[in-house]
């Protein structure tokens, strides 16, 4: 009803959750819904709230999955949650990884510029080997790290950890920037083409909801 409407309206503005909109019956977001914002992103932990989403997304998978930030050249783990494989990546929270070598760690050096790519990994300098697999070239890394970005995930091909592949995703917050990545890690034997697309699925998913939680929106 419109007297119920109109009471409303008037204690919006009263309190600053809206303000007027500078046309007759118009109205836009008011200051106080900006400090609530801001409290709320205050209140967000990239670690602890990672950590439950890491958690739900091990379990609906069984598998181990991580979450990390870029640190240099290296990958931070901040989270981790692990599935019931008896062969599994060598990490813990708290433990650094060359990013070269990780899913997560391509994923995040791939939201990086082309300047700051030549500064972790000079053109003349080969990059640490940690598997037959990993890549040593930069400019081998520098082009899986453009077709990380073009198609928005990276996978580790047993770079970092033989028998174990892995499928990361970005975690973003407001601004869009990419400040985290999130992966799965599988042992090869279970890493069939159908199971691949299902945990890309996954670990989008997984990154997209803690992306939420930092104030990320999708689509806008």
């Amino acid at each position: 009803p419109k007297s119920s409407g109109h009471g409303l309206l008037v204690t919006l503005l009263n309190r600053g959750y809206l303000m007027d909109g500078g046309r007759e019956r118009s109205y836009r977001l008011g200051p106080r819904l900006f400090e609530m914002g801001n409290a709320y992103l205050r209140g967000i932990d990239l670690a602890r709230d990672g950590q439950d989403v890491v958690r739900d997304v091990a379990r609906t998978c069984d598998e181990t999955v991580h979450l990390a930030i870029l640190d240099g050249s290296d990958v931070l783990y901040i989270a981790k949650a692990e599935g019931t494989s008896t062969i599994r990546m060598v990490s813990a929270v708290g433990k650094r990884f060359p990013a070269h070598g990780t899913g997560v760690g391509k994923m995040l050096l791939s939201s990086l510029g082309a300047e700051e790519l030549v500064e972790r990994y000079p053109p003349d300098r080969p990059l640490p080997c940690l598997t037959a697999r990993t890549i040593t070239d930069p400019a081998a890394l520098r082009s899986e790290l453009e077709l990380t970005r073009a198609r928005g995930y990276a996978l580790d091909h047993e770079e970092s950890t033989e028998g174990l592949w892995c499928v990361a995703a970005p975690v973003c917050d407001a601004s869009g920037a990419i400040v985290a990545a999130m992966s799965i890690s599988v042992p090869t034997m279970r890493f069939a083409p159908e199971r691949r697309q299902e945990l890309l699925e996954l670990v989008r998913q997984g990154a997209q909801r803690l992306s939420a939680r930092l104030g990320h929106r999708y689509g806008e």
